[in-house]
C-alpha cells in the first residue's frame, strides 16, 4: 500500500524551518502536526491543507483567511498565528502549540460542568471573542472543539478558518459550513452572520456545559436545523434543576431567535457574565473564602468577633481567647517555616549538584521520529544515553523506521539512563469485515469501528442491488479488499445508486432530461436503423463494462427508423436479370418460374412494383403462368 500523505509528512522539513515531528489531529480541511521551529527552537503546531483541496481556490482562500484573521488578534485567549506560507504545492499555517485538551474532550469525560467551572471557561472564551469582535472579525464556528484548555491552565479559542469581517454577509452555502448544532437562526434562514451569531453559538455552548447535552436533538442534521430556526432554546434548569437562575437568563438572552434581542457583541455578554459570576459566588459561600480583618481596639471588638467567629461550644472559649490562641499558633508556625526554609536550602544545594552536574543530571532526549534505527541510536548515544529497541505498530511511520522513544523525544531523562527506541512494524493488519450487502451508513460505522478510514464513496447505477447498498469495498489502491487490511488504511465503498433510468423508445429530448435528472451527461453518440423504435427516439444507452456513476458522460444511440430503400423496376427483364438487380439493391426475391427457366422467361408482374421497401425484404417477380 502506498504511503499516505500524512505518513509522508513525518520528518519533513517545511520551508527549511519547520521540522515535522508527529501528527496531532486531522480535520475535513487540513491536518495539524506538531513541529519544531528550528530557527527559534520552539514547538509549534503546523496546519497543512489537504492536497486534494489545494487546487480549489475557495478552500485555499478560506485557509489564507484563517491566517489573516487570527494574525490580526493578539490576545491571551486567542491562539496565536506565527506564520503562513506555501512550500511547493503545500499550503501551511504555523500556530502556537498548546499541549492539553479541547472543551469537547472535557465534556466527554465529565458530562457537564459545575456553574463555577462553566463561568470560568466562558469568561476566557468571551474575552477572546470580544477581542475578535472589536477587531471587526466574526468567528462563525464557535463550538467546544475550538476551545483549547492548555495543560498550564490557559484557555484559548482557535480555528478562525470560517472567520469573516463583520461587514461581510456571505451566502447560506458558506454559512452552512459551520457545525449545525451551533448555527444561529439567521444563518440557517437568511445565510447572514454578524457578531450576534457568535453570541448565539456561545449561548448554545453555555447550555451544553451546564447540562452536558445540546439543546436540540435529532437523527438528521436538518431536524436540528429546523429546531434552531423555529424554536426557542430551553432553559438549562429544565434539565438540571440546580442551574442558577442568573445563568438561565444569560442562556436565554444570548440565544434569542431575533438577533436584535441578543447582546450586541461578546464584550456586552462578558460584562453580564461578570455580574453573574459575582451573584453565583454570593449564592454559594463554599466557593468563597473569608478574609482576615484587623479589628479596632475598642469595646466593640468582642461583639464584632463574636459575629464573625462563633464561640467554641466544646471549650466555652470566648472569641477573644480564640484569636489569642490563633496568634500564638501562627508565631510557632512561622518559626517552623523558618527552620524548614534553612533545611530545604541546604538540601537544595546538594540536590542541585546531584541533578545539575552529578549522576542525576537530566539531559534532553533527542527527537528521532522518522529516522532509521541506526541514525536514532547514534544520535541518542551521542547524548550520553544507552539504548535498547522495541517494536510497535504505527499508522503514521513506515515499517522499519523509528516511531518515537521511551521516554519520548523532547522530554528529559537522567544522564546515562537507558532509552528504548520504538521501531515501527507498520500498521497493524486487521481482519476485514464483510461490507458487501450493508447499507452505506452501516458500512461506514463498521469500518470506523474496526479502525479504518473511510474515503469518498463511489456511486454506481445497478438494477440488481438496492439503492444505498454497498456493492464493493476497495482499498486506496483501487483493488478489492483482501482478508486483512492495515489499521488506519483508507476504505472506499462502491455504493448502488439504484437502477439506471429506462429511456428506451423515449423521444430524445425527454430521455436526455431523464438521464440528466439522474446525474448523467447524455451524448447522442450514434444513430442506427430500427424496425421497432420510431425515428428520433432512443434505441439504447451504452453502458461500459465498469458501469456508470452519477456525473459520467453516457453514449446514447438514436433511432433512424426503418431501413427503407427504393425498389428497382425490373419488369420485362428476364427473371435472372431481375434477381441480380434486386439483390444488388439489398432485396431478396421469389418467383413462380423454375430456376432452370429463369434466364429465358421475362418478368411480367412485380410486387411491390415501385416505391420503397425495407432493406432485405423479398420482392415477388413472376413470369407467365
Amino acid at each position: 500500500m502506498a504511503q499516505s500523505d500524512s505518513d509522508a509528512m513525518i520528518g519533513r522539513l517545511i520551508d527549511g524551518r519547520y521540522q515535522v515531528d508527529s501528527r496531532i489531529a486531522r480535520g475535513g480541511m487540513a491536518t495539524v502536526y506538531l513541529a519544531t521551529d528550528l530557527r527559534l527552537e520552539r514547538q509549534v503546531a503546523v496546519k497543512i491543507m489537504h492536497g486534494h483541496l489545494a487546487d480549489d481556490s475557495a478552500f485555499r482562500m478560506r485557509f489564507i483567511q484563517e491566517a489573516r484573521s487570527a494574525a490580526r488578534l493578539a490576545h491571551p485567549n486567542v491562539v496565536s498565528v506565527f506564520d503562513q506560507g506555501q512550500d511547493s504545492d503545500m499550503a501551511y499555517l504555523v500556530m502556537e502549540y498548546l499541549p492539553g485538551i479541547t472543551l469537547r474532550d472535557l465534556l466527554k469525560d465529565f458530562g457537564k460542568l459545575t456553574p463555577e467551572q462553566t463561568v470560568d471557561v466562558m469568561d476566557s472564551v468571551l474575552r477572546g471573542l470580544a477581542a475578535a469582535h472589536e477587531a471587526g472579525i466574526v468567528h462563525r464556528d464557535v463550538k467546544p472543539e475550538n476551545v483549547l484548555l492548555a495543560d498550564d491552565g490557559r484557555i484559548k479559542i482557535g480555528d478562525f478558518g470560517l472567520a469573516r469581517a463583520t461587514t461581510a454577509n456571505t451566502a447560506s452555502g458558506q454559512a452552512l459550513l459551520g457545525t449545525i448544532a451551533y448555527l444561529s437562526p439567521e444563518l440557517l434562514t437568511r445565510g447572514v452572520a454578524d457578531a450576534r451569531s457568535d453570541i448565539y453559538a456561545a449561548g448554545i455552548m453555555l447550555f451544553e456545559m451546564l447540562t452536558g447535552e445540546q439543546p436540540f436533538q435529532g437523527e438528521q442534521p436538518m431536524q436540528v436545523a429546523y429546531q434552531h430556526a423555529n424554536d426557542q432554546v430551553p432553559l438549562p434548569s429544565g434539565r438540571v434543576p440546580t442551574v442558577p437562575d442568573s445563568l438561565d437568563q444569560l442562556v436565554r438572552w444570548s440565544t434569542e431567535r431575533d438577533p436584535e434581542k441578543r447582546p450586541a457583541d461578546a464584550r456586552r455578554m462578558h460584562e453580564q457574565l461578570q455580574a453573574v459570576e459575582k451573584e453565583i459566588l454570593g449564592e454559594n459561600p463554599s466557593a468563597s473564602t473569608q478574609q482576615t480583618m484587623v479589628m479596632p481596639a475598642t469595646t466593640s471588638t468582642t461583639a464584632e468577633v463574636t459575629r464573625v467567629i462563633p464561640r467554641n461550644n466544646a471549650t466555652g472559649e470566648s472569641p477573644v481567647a480564640s484569636l489569642a490562641l490563633l496568634s500564638t499558633r501562627r508565631r510557632r508556625r512561622g518559626l517552623i517555616v523558618l527552620i524548614s526554609v534553612v533545611l530545604v536550602a541546604a538540601l537544595a544545594g546538594g540536590l542541585g549538584w546531584f541533578f545539575g552536574a552529578g549522576p542525576g543530571a537530566l539531559v534532553g532526549v533527542p527527537r528521532t521520529a522518522g529516522m532509521s534505527p541506526e541514525q536514532a541510536t547514534t544520535l541518542i548515544t551521542s547524548q550520553g544515553f544507552t539504548t535498547t529497541t522495541d517494536e510497535v505498530y504505527s499508522i503514521d511511520i513506515p515499517a522499519g523506521m523509528v516511531v518515537d522513544t521511551t521516554p519520548a523525544g523532547g522530554t528529559q531523562a537522567p544522564r546515562g539512563s537507558e532509552i528504548t527506541v520504538l521501531i515501527s512494524l507498520g500498521p497493524k493488519m486487521i481482519p476485514t469485515p464483510v461490507f458487501i450487502g450493508l447499507t452505506e451508513a452501516q458500512a461506514i460505522e463498521l469500518a470506523e469501528k474496526t479502525g479504518f478510514v473511510v474515503g469518498t464513496p463511489i456511486l454506481r447505477f445497478s438494477g440488481d442491488v438496492a439503492k444505498d447498498t454497498v456493492m464493493l469495498a476497495r482499498g486506496s489502491d483501487g483493488n478489492d479488499l483482501a482478508e486483512t487490511y492495515p489499521e488506519g488504511g483508507t476504505v472506499v465503498f462502491v455504493v448502488s445508486a439504484g437502477p439506471l433510468p429506462d429511456v428506451t423508445n423515449a423521444p430524445q429530448t425527454d430521455g436526455f432530461a431523464t438521464l440528466q435528472a439522474a446525474g448523467l451527461k447524455p451524448v447522442a453518440a450514434s444513430e442506427e436503423f430500427s424496425d421497432t423504435i420510431a425515428k428520433g427516439n432512443i434505441v439504447r444507452v451504452d453502458v461500459p463494462a465498469e458501469g456508470l456513476s452519477p456525473g459520467d458522460s453516457v453514449n446514447v444511440v438514436i433511432s433512424k427508423g426503418e431501413d427503407l430503400v427504393a425498389v428497382p423496376d425490373v419488369l420485362n427483364m428476364t427473371i435472372s436479370e431481375a434477381a441480380q438487380v434486386l439483390q444488388a439493391a439489398g432485396f431478396g426475391y421469389s418467383s413462380n418460374i423454375a430456376p432452370n427457366l429463369q434466364q429465358y422467361v421475362p418478368v411480367i408482374t412485380q410486387n411491390p412494383a415501385s416505391g420503397s421497401a425495407k432493406r432485405g425484404s423479398t420482392i415477388v417477380i413472376n413470369g407467365p403462368e
